[in-house]
């Protein structure tokens, strides 16, 4: 998928362990074979030129596109798979692949604690240790090396950390409205959702519609917090993120 992923798991026998993280990694590059807009011959390539219909493709691509169709009617078209009459469902699909893994990983006899990171998005499940919660340190877009915030899983079984913005890849959002990248006040918006399947779709679909929008939407969300970053340096948070700090 162009990025790099990390695991870190806590607790379980280690061979039961490794054979699970080959298990993940496996999991991993079938999803990129099936859904990469970049090989000619994925189902997903094939799905979009009209040489394969949705039910003659694997069973994974009909759920990622019954997903994508949610995320798109709860942002109101902001998230959308489709532009210029093409089909890309590489916005929803490394959320989903990181959190399914995860999940797998987790369901390991004796494992107590799951992170997975997929390019700087993170699905955490159970914890590190008693009494420890996951933290995870969301990047400053404007100051290179820095933190912006710590969140934290205390208290919480799952959690997903995600953002999205110009700092590391550019100008790569696109505007479903226009097929043109996403012009807006935001450098960068990261969401903390239970899922990193929806929190990864939030933060696009926030990112492409400008700071204002955004946070009037994502309050609106139920188990959502969001923390959105301009260009002027101005910080905006929804009101419960503060909870998730620390």
């Amino acid at each position: 998928m162009g990025t790099v992923f990390s695991f870190d798991v806590r607790g379980g026998a280690p061979e039961a362990v490794g054979h699970a993280l080959e298990s993940a990694v496996a999991a991993l590059h079938r999803v990129d074979e099936v859904f990469s807009t970049y090989r000619d011959g994925s189902e997903v390539s094939r799905l979009a030129r009209g040489e394969l219909t949705a039910a003659e493709c694997s069973p994974e691509v009909a759920e990622v596109l019954g997903l994508a169709a949610e995320a798109e009617r709860v942002s109101e078209g902001w998230f959308s798979t489709a532009y210029e009459g093409r089909l890309d469902p590489t916005g929803i699909v490394k959320g989903w692949s990181v959190e399914r893994v995860a999940r797998a990983v987790a369901r390991v006899p004796g494992v107590s604690g799951v992170s997975v990171n997929g390019g700087g998005d993170v699905q955490l499940l159970g914890a590190p240790g008693p009494r420890r919660p996951w933290r995870i340190g969301v990047s400053d877009p404007l100051r290179p090396g820095g933190l912006a915030a710590v969140v934290s899983a205390a208290g919480v079984d799952e959690l997903a950390v995600a953002t999205s913005g110009t700092a590391e890849r550019g100008a790569h959002i696109v505007d479903p409205r226009t097929g043109r990248s996403a012009v807006t006040d935001l450098v960068a918006v990261t969401v903390v959702a239970p899922r990193l399947t929806w929190a990864d779709c939030w933060a696009t679909a926030a990112f492409a519609m400008g700071s204002r929008q955004a946070l009037r939407w994502l309050e609106s969300l139920p188990d959502v917090e969001a923390l959105l970053i301009t260009a002027g340096d101005e910080v905006r948070c929804t009101d419960g993120l503060a909870a998730r700090l620390g």
